[in-house]
C-alpha cells in the first residue's frame, strides 16, 4: 500500500482502458512520494526483457531547475513538431466531425503540456544501457523497455497517478544527459513523461476506430 493510501482498486481491463495521457489534468500543486514511485519501479521491473538483460534504468527528476531545464528542451522539440506534418492539429482533417473534434482536444491538450511541463512534480525518463545505430538492437531494446515503461504507468494510474508517453526532448537527447548526468555514449533516453496525482480519477473510455478497420485474418485486408 503506498503511504499516501492511495489505491482505485481497478480491474486490470479497467486500468488498461483508462490509461489516459493525462495533460490538462495533472495536479501540479501535490507532491508525489518516492515510496509510490518505487512501487510502480518494483511492478515495471516485471515486464518481459529480451534475453532477460533488465538493461532498463528509471530517472526520476524531483529538483525543480532540472525539471525546467529538460521541460524547456521538451518545449523546443514541440516547437519545432508544431510545424511538421504530424501536429496533431493536422492529421485529423477529413476524417469526420467526431474525429476532427477529438483531435482538436488532443491538440489543445498537447499545447497545454508544452507550455507547463516544468510545472510537474515529477518527471519520468525510462532509459536502457547500449546505445546502437544497429536498428535490429534498437528494436530489441525498444521491446525491453517500452513495455516496463508502459507497466510503470499502468501501476501509476492504479495509485491516482496520471502520466503521459513523449518523445519530443529525444531531438535534444545529448543535452537532456548532460543536465541529468546520464552516460550519454552508452545509454539511450525512450521517453519523457510527467508523473503527478490526477484532478479526479474518473477517466473513460476513448473514441477508437471500428475493430474491423484494424483487424486481419490470416493476410491483409483494409
Amino acid at each position: 500500500m503506498s503511504d499516501n493510501g492511495i489505491r482505485l482498486g481497478l480491474t486490470a481491463d479497467e486500468v488498461l482502458q483508462t490509461t489516459r495521457a493525462v495533460r490538462k489534468r495533472l495536479d501540479f500543486d501535490r507532491p508525489v512520494p518516492d515510496s509510490v514511485l518505487r512501487e510502480c519501479v518494483e511492478i515495471a521491473v516485471q515486464a518481459p526483457t529480451g534475453s532477460n538483460m533488465q538493461g532498463w534504468h528509471f530517472v526520476f527528476v524531483t529538483e525543480r531547475d532540472k525539471i525546467e531545464a529538460i521541460a524547456a528542451l521538451y518545449k523546443k522539440g514541440f516547437d519545432a513538431y508544431r510545424n511538421s506534418p504530424m501536429y496533431a492539429g493536422r492529421v485529423g482533417t477529413g476524417l469526420g466531425a467526431q474525429r476532427e473534434a477529438q483531435q482538436a482536444r488532443v491538440t489543445s491538450s498537447a499545447e497545454f503540456l508544452s507550455e507547463n511541463m516544468g510545472r510537474s512534480p515529477v518527471l519520468f525518463l525510462p532509459c536502457i544501457t547500449g546505445r546502437t545505430d544497429d536498428a535490429r538492437m534498437m528494436v530489441g531494446q525498444a521491446g525491453s523497455i517500452i513495455p516496463a515503461a508502459w507497466s510503470f504507468m499502468l501501476a501509476a494510474r492504479e495509485r491516482g497517478l496520471g502520466t503521459c508517453w513523449t518523445t519530443l526532448h529525444l531531438g535534444y537527447e545529448k543535452e537532456s544527459a548532460e543536465i541529468l548526468g546520464i552516460p550519454y555514449d552508452t545509454v539511450r533516453q525512450y521517453a519523457l513523461s510527467p508523473v503527478a496525482y490526477t484532478v479526479g480519477t474518473d477517466f473513460k473510455l476513448a473514441a477508437r476506430t471500428d475493430l474491423d478497420s484494424v483487424m486481419s485474418w490470416n493476410t491483409w485486408s483494409r
